[in-house]
Order: C-alpha cells, then structure tokens, then sequence
C-alpha cells in the first residue's frame, strides 16, 4: 500500500501533518527504542526503572513526561502533548509489564526446561527481528507508543485536544509474585492508579497484539476449587476408608478441561470465543510421600464475554461442579468483568478508517478472541477505547511458540503500527469536540 493509500479518508491538512509525523519514524529508532525497553527487566511489580527509563527518553525526545509511582518498586509512565482545549483528548495506551520475570529462580521449571534467550530481559538483532522477553507483547507496543508520541511532538502539528501517551504496570494476569509487598500488582492496577489519579481522557487506543481494531473483550473470573479427601497412610490404604484427594483433583481437572470447551461454544459472542483452563495444583508433602492430603487446590481461569457478569459466571460455573462424583467446594477469587465500545464511537471509526486505508479493504474483524487487557480497565471506567496491535511474528527463523511469539517482534510491523498510531491521533487530536461527537472520519 502507497503512503498516498495509507492517508485515503483524510483532508489536505491532516494527510500533510500525517506525512510530517511520519518522517520523523524510522526503524533504526524504532528498533533503539525496543531494544532499550527490553534490557531493562520490567516484570510485574517491578516495572519501576522501566517507567524511568520511559519518563526519561520521552522527555528527551520533547514530550514531557513523568513517572507515576505506585510504591516503592512499581510504577507507571506518561507524556502529555498539551491541544489548545478546543478538541477531544486522546490516551495512546501500552503496558509495560512481562507475563515471566527472566531468572530461573521464578520461571523454571513451569516455563520449560531451560530459559532460551528469547526468555530473558536482553535484545538481540537478527535484521528485521528483535528478540528478548516481552519485545512484541507488551514492549513491543509500548515502543510503538512512544515513537507515535515523540513523532508526532517533533512535527509541531498544531493539536485542538491533548494527546496522552500512557504506559502502565501491572498489565498481566498475576497477583504479586513471590516478596511482593502488596498482592494487587497485576490484573490493570497500573491502569486503575492513572485513572484515579486524574490522567484521564475522551478516548483511548491500546496497542496490544492483533492486527485489527477491536472494540470488545473477554473478561475474567478466578475460582480457587478445593477437592476434599482423607488424609490417610499409604500402609493403612487396604484397612481404612480411602478418598485420595489427589486423584479426585485429578477427576475434576478433566471433568472441567471438557466442560470448558461446551461453556466456550455457548458463550461465543461478537469478537469474543471466552476460554477456560485449569492452571495450578497444589496439595500434600512433596517431603512425605507416605499420606495423603485431606485436601487438594485446583486454580482455573474463566474467561467471560461483556454480556456475563462475574455473578453469573459463578453461579454456572458451581452448577458443573455440582456434576462432579466429588467432594469439592469453589471461591471466587478474583474478577474483571468484560468491556464493549460502541462500534459507532469516533474512537472505533477513525481507527477503523485508518486500518481500511492501510489495507485497501473493508475492515477485517478478528474473532474467537479470549485474551483481556487493561482496555477493560479503560472502558469500565467510561472511556470508550480499542485496542490495535501487531501480528504476531510467523516468518522467523525460529518455530514460534507461545513464548516466542512474545518475545518476537519485527522492526517493519512496528513501523506500520507507528504509522497507524499517529493517523489514529491526528485524525482525533486535531478536531473539535463537535466533529468527533458528530462526523464520520
């Protein structure tokens, strides 16, 4: 697609600030910018010198920024390019948290037999590609952010509402890891802390993976389920009553693992397909192998479509249980309701308009989606906000698995990214109020 292509929809003054916007990207600054995002290890509840690190290099670039701390170890990032008042504010929003820290010590063996490279906090540059934990999801995106932010702040473009570029802790699916000082570091606490604290705007983009623009997400319940048993010796097994509740966990686990795949077929909705897993196992001596517990714990993820609530997911989720030959009982024990943005919102259509003209064709909607990201936390708090991100890497000279499609990205997406970034945040930050709440873009 031509440049001239990528600017179809807007008028002569926006196509020109795009344009001057653009050439201010470039992937040898794109790929400084990932690189030192990633040698600096952000994993959650320890995002602190990264947000620094981020403060630091915006402010450097003319965008003013700040860091934002949450305690002594966390902390959030953000810029503002201040508009005249006249016109819409808009966040360009990226966490900064990685899903895995990067030491043996906490990754092994659940990640794996060994952390390869592409799992530990250090780029290397295999020509287009950048490798290192977290460089496509999240570091990735937020490099994109950033570039969009300090692009568009060295082209002067005379700016009606205030652009906010946000990076946030606490992105990942986790409570506090091992010495946390407080259990509420991930799940969007980052998020949530910069709303409160009045960093706030009309609209939001989060750049989070998937080359699309999505308007609604899965939300998520936690249960902690506990398998009852009797705590009895393996010498005594033939003469007592015997209920191991390792092997009765080992029932539900499956029971729930088919389960999931009916609740999916019935919940699957608009963009969204929510999915469930059972993810931990914990219970007994592991010093002892002669007894057995008189109770096993089972951690499971549900994921959850924008139209059930967490109430309502609890009480479906029990009724399966209740099916189970077993004695188990459920908590819930965490919940982040799934979010929706009016498809017709400015925020979805100038997005929308901008990912058409890159591609010279109708918007193309991914579906099946069961992944969450702070943009619940954005829209539960009334900020109507999509998400838009890269494709996961596949032409690589490694296989790409999950991890890798993390650590993986390239140069040449985040330019498209970028490019798709600014038009976003020009086409809103330029207008008036009354164009945004009436036009089509």
């Amino acid at each position: 697609m031509s440049a001239a292509g990528e600017l179809a929809g807007l008028d002569a003054r926006r196509r020109g600030w795009v344009e001057d916007a653009w050439r201010q990207v470039s992937g040898d600054r794109l790929r400084e910018l990932i690189t030192g995002l990633v040698d600096i290890p952000s994993p959650t509840g320890d995002e602190g010198p990264l947000a620094e690190h981020i403060a630091a290099t915006l402010t450097a670039a003319g965008c003013p920024a700040r860091v934002q701390s949450l305690d002594d170890r966390q902390a959030n990032a953000w810029a503002r390019l201040s508009g005249d008042g006249t016109g819409p504010d808009l966040m360009l929003y990226a966490p900064i948290d990685t899903l895995t820290v990067g030491e043996e010590s906490e990754d092994l063996p659940w990640i794996g037999p060994e952390l390869r490279d592409d799992m530990r906090p250090r780029a290397t540059v295999h020509d287009d590609l950048v490798v290192g934990l977290g460089a496509s999801n999240p570091k990735g995106h937020a490099a994109c952010v950033m570039m969009a932010a300090e692009a568009i702040a060295l082209a002067g473009i005379p700016l009606t509402g205030d652009l906010v570029a946000a990076f946030g802790a606490g992105g990942m699916p986790t409570n506090a890891r091992p010495g946390g000082t407080r259990r509420n570091t991930g799940q969007g606490v980052g998020c949530s802390f910069l709303l409160e604290q009045g960093v706030w705007t009309d609209y939001a983009l989060i750049a989070k993976p998937g080359w699309t623009v999505s308007w609604d997400e899965v939300g998520l319940v936690w249960f902690e389920v506990t398998v009852h048993g009797t705590h009895t010796y393996v010498g005594s097994r033939h003469r007592l009553p015997y209920d191991n509740a390792v092997a009765r966990a080992g029932e539900v686990a499956r029971h729930l693992e088919e389960w999931f795949v009916e609740y999916a077929d019935r919940h699957t909705a608009g963009t969204v397909a929510p999915q469930g897993i059972v993810s931990s196992i914990r219970g007994g001596w592991p010093r002892m192998a002669a007894v057995t517990p008189a109770a096993c714990t089972l951690m499971v993820d549900l994921r959850i479509g924008p139209d059930t609530t967490p109430m309502q997911a609890k009480r479906e989720f029990l009724a399966a249980l209740d099916k189970v030959p077993a004695d188990v009982t459920a908590d819930l024990v965490l919940a982040i309701p799934g979010t929706r943005t009016d498809p017709e919102s400015w925020i979805c259509r100038s997005a929308t308009a901008g990912w058409e003209a890159f591609e010279g064709r109708a918007h193309e909607v991914i579906r099946g989606n069961s992944g969450a990201t702070d943009a619940n936390i954005l829209r539960g708090r009334g900020i109507p906000t999509v998400r838009v991100g890269m494709p996961k890497v596949t032409d690589s000279l490694f296989d790409i698995d999950f991890a890798r499609g993390m650590n993986t990205v390239s140069v040449q997406a985040m330019e498209k990214l970028t490019r798709h970034l600014i038009r976003t945040a020009v086409d809103t930050v330029t207008r008036s109020r009354a164009e945004v709440e009436g036009a089509t873009p």
